[in-house]
């Protein structure tokens, strides 16, 4: 097994096996720059960008210098992977370019405790699907039923929706509890009050590669180039301001005001030894949304509750993004089938993952049952939704064969609402 002469726990989220990509600055250079996770460090790329010197990169060594990933995003997986395979090699127990040189180590290694983490790219799209069969299924029975549970539409396409890029943020950012126009009791007119179920949602999102152009689909057998790296995800939803607005559109101010992302993003190269069967599907899906190769992952998802009123966060769900039933590849390729483009740092997201068991269903709104069974969180505290203060933290991480691949975390603390 490749060792890193980088000191790396046996419990680190980031081994040379990993080794994704951030954005990050330092009190003394408030700059923001691309760097990549090994153990407790970072490896600041801008430092090094001129041992990028492979075929591809040689000529390519200024995207190390910007302050987002997109222009490194844009040029492709042969280039992702060039880059890997450098970073690997230099980061490498027995390579002495980097290791024994004193001065350049001290210039390119920070301590990721005295780094601010910022967005790792600019967010030009952010689309949000509803893919997980489990979620859909159970918050169609609480609204509809068994019989209705799932659309027409579900088992033939990846449903989703166009979210706002704007508002979201990097982990540790907190989160205002949003004001909206609610309607509680159906015999009445609505009323503009603050959010009073407010909930997460679990999910993973997926940053985009190199353009296609406008008229111009992704095709399955092209849609791997254009998929860069994965973060987690919490997609805040604001339940009551969504229940009343969301017909006949759908997610509009339930939704706006805030989703969090880890800021490392683990490449798909990474990941591919992680790799498991996709869902079986019924109906076979319509031929361009068809794949064979398996595009599933074994991404281990936990969720925890840290609150004033507990003695230590405590464990709200725990999940595996492979309950996915439709696959990334199918989402991208669903989302061009129009000539969509898509651009360089483009965000698509899973929707919330839920399993089969009801500790591993991915939202409150599901763990409560719409408010009906409240959770217990010891103590004597309890919650159906999240209140003030509460920080949700969730965290994602891969292992096998003695190599554990992490995404580091995906907090946020809700602060109260504004006085309006």
């Amino acid at each position: 097994m490749t060792m890193s002469y980088i000191p790396v726990s046996p419990d680190s989220d980031f081994p040379i096996q990993n080794i994704p990509y951030g954005v990050f600055s330092t009190p003394d250079n408030p700059t923001p720059r691309l760097g990549v996770a090994i153990g407790d460090q970072i490896l600041d790329l801008s430092v090094i960008r001129h041992l990028f010197d492979g075929p591809i990169l040689q000529s390519q060594q200024s995207v190390f210098s910007e302050s987002t990933l997109n222009a490194f995003m844009s040029l492709g997986r042969p280039a992702w992977k060039e880059a890997r395979e450098t970073l690997q090699k230099l980061l490498s127990a027995d390579e002495p370019i980097l290791r024994d040189n004193s001065s350049l180590r001290d210039r390119a290694f920070v301590p990721q405790h005295s780094a601010r983490m910022h967005l790792p790219a600019r967010i030009g799209d952010y689309t949000d699907f509803y893919s997980s069969k489990n979620h859909a299924y159970n918050v169609g029975c609480m609204f509809r039923g068994p019989e209705n549970a799932l659309m027409p539409n579900w088992t033939h396409l990846p449903v989703g929706y166009h979210g706002r890029a704007s508002s979201v943020v990097v982990s540790g950012t907190p989160v205002r509890r949003p004001n909206g126009q609610t309607r509680p009791d159906d015999a009445s007119p609505p009323v503009f009050t603050k959010c009073k179920l407010l909930d997460f949602e679990l999910e993973m999102a997926f940053f985009t590669g190199p353009a296609n152009e406008l008229g111009q689909p992704i095709t399955m057998d092209k849609a791997e180039d254009h998929i860069f790296g994965m973060v987690l995800m919490n997609d805040w939803s604001a339940r009551d301001i969504q229940k009343w607005e969301y017909v006949p559109l759908g997610p509009f101010l339930g939704k706006n005001f805030a989703t969090t992302i880890s800021p490392w993003v683990v490449t798909m190269d990474a990941l591919k030894s992680f790799t498991v069967p996709n869902m079986p599907q019924n109906p076979v899906p319509l031929p361009y949304l068809q794949h064979e190769d398996p595009y599933s992952f074994d991404i281990n998802l936990q969720v925890n509750l840290k609150s004033d009123g507990l003695s230590q966060p405590h464990v709200l769900c725990r999940s595996n993004y492979k309950y996915m039933y439709w696959t990334m590849k199918q989402q991208l390729v669903h989302h061009t089938v129009t000539g969509c483009n898509t651009n360089p740092g483009d965000l698509l997201a899973s929707g919330t993952i839920s399993g089969e068991t009801t500790d591993s269903f991915g939202s409150m709104l599901e763990l409560c049952w719409k408010g009906t069974k409240p959770i217990e969180l010891g103590g004597g505290v309890t919650r159906k939704f999240l209140q003030d203060g509460d920080e949700v933290i969730m965290s994602g991480w891969c292992e096998n064969n003695g190599v554990r691949i992490g995404f580091g975390t995906c907090t946020g603390k809700v602060l109260p609402a504004l006085d309006m």
